[in-house]
């Protein structure tokens, strides 16, 4: 009965890709990229013709030769003879802690920011309006030139450390503030120290999911579980308890002031605090807005319909607000963690080698291969940016809100 009232289906012809709705946009996508396509081609062309013409030739080879010079901030061992590759993997490391640093910490301040210039004390709402206009409205440079000149003039000088008192000077006997930078103990890992930190990951994967669990259940069934004090067991027991199963297997390597300067444990640079502690107040002013905004895009009601329920306010910011404000405050915040990737190149203003001070600085004038490093900055650029949108996009489609 159906195949005598269904229309009989029409067959496909050549013609359909213009005159038929169904087909004519993906026909002009095509042309357009059949187009994109021979105008990138024509320019890589005309490109290789010129360089050919001067005389010159794209080669990557001078990333196996020596560098030559050294790098302050090493994450990895390497020397001035090691390959100008080392000093890039070098720069791309340093490039990678600062602005993981950086990121962490602007979202820490932004958070708190953006919710206490809401607060109903009219001092805290001032002074978080006047941290946010004056941080955001001076350029990131300067703040990077200012906080590394306080470091550096403010701070004494390691030799202020000298006498017999010298370790108790320092805080706690194991850190040192000077204009160096700060001198603080370094792990050494000894045979299973490796599990020991394995064991404080599971740790912290474990209150992740007990946290996510308890929501759940306040959710589905509205019970509300304590998560603190399980939250403070979970990060330090299981560990403790491999430690010192296992022999107590990491110890740790203190600073010793020796001749000029301290000797041993980890020297963090007054030039990576000044990078790390500039963009993350900087950016942090621009988050705490994205914050403020998505906070005040949800309904008053919401807040009111808690608040009978019983709910004290920090519950209703914690459980009710932020979960519907991060909609708002999510796509946003992927732009502001791009910033400060690519905001952190103007490290060499303060002696911070990051790739764009190896790579694209001391390698491209030694080797004057500018071309090619340019080439490689655009690509690590480009990789870590794609990759923080990517990562970012998932979360916001895991949290965004769905209609039932």
């Amino acid at each position: 009965m159906s195949a005598l009232t269904d229309p009989p289906s029409e067959s496909f012809r050549i013609s359909m890709l213009l005159s038929d709705t169904r087909y004519r946009s993906y026909t002009f996508q095509f042309i357009a990229l059949l187009c994109l396509i021979a105008a990138v081609a024509f320019l890589a062309r005309n490109l290789m013709n010129n360089l050919e013409a001067a005389g010159l030739n794209i080669s990557y080879s001078f990333l196996n030769s020596a560098s030559g010079y050294d790098i302050n901030q090493r994450p990895i061992a390497y020397d001035s003879q090691s390959t100008h590759l080392r000093a890039a993997i070098v720069g791309i490391l340093n490039t990678l802690i600062v602005a993981v640093l950086a990121c962490v910490t602007a979202t820490f301040l932004g958070v708190a920011a953006g919710v206490l210039r809401l607060s109903n004390n009219w001092i805290v709402a001032r002074l978080m309006a006047i941290y946010v206009e004056a941080f955001r409205n001076i350029p990131v440079l300067i703040w990077i030139l200012i906080i590394f000149s306080i470091l550096t003039m403010s701070l004494p000088a390691p030799n202020a450390f000298r006498g017999d008192d010298a370790t108790s000077s320092m805080l706690f006997r194991a850190f040192a503030f000077t204009n160096r930078g700060i001198y603080t103990p370094l792990p050494i890992m000894g045979p299973g120290g490796w599990l020991v930190a394995g064991v404080f990951v599971a740790s912290l994967i474990g209150i992740w999911l007990f946290r996510k669990w308890a929501t759940k259940k306040l959710f589905d069934e509205g019970r509300m579980i304590a998560t603190f004090w399980p939250s403070v067991a979970l990060f330090f027991i299981p560990a403790l308890i491999a430690f010192f199963v296992l022999g107590m297997p990491i110890t740790l390597d203190y600073p010793a002031l020796k001749g000029f300067n301290f000797q041993g444990g980890l020297q963090i640079r007054g030039s990576l605090i000044a990078l790390w502690l500039a963009l993350s107040v900087y950016t942090g002013a621009f988050i705490a807005e994205n914050v403020r905004a998505g906070i005040q895009a949800v309904s008053v009601g919401q807040s009111e319909a808690a608040a009978s329920l019983g709910l004290r306010p920090r519950r209703i910011m914690n459980l009710v607000v932020l979960p519907q404000a991060l909609r708002v405050i999510i796509p946003p915040l992927v732009s502001q963690y791009l910033n400060i990737t690519k905001n952190s190149s103007l490290a060499i203003a303060v002696g911070y080698m990051d790739i764009t001070g190896t790579l694209g600085g001391i390698t491209l004038n030694q080797t004057g291969r500018a071309i090619e490093c340019v080439l490689l900055l655009m690509a690590f650029y480009l990789v870590i940016s794609l990759s923080i949108s990517t990562v970012m996009n998932l979360y916001n489609n895991a949290i965004k809100l769905r209609e039932r």
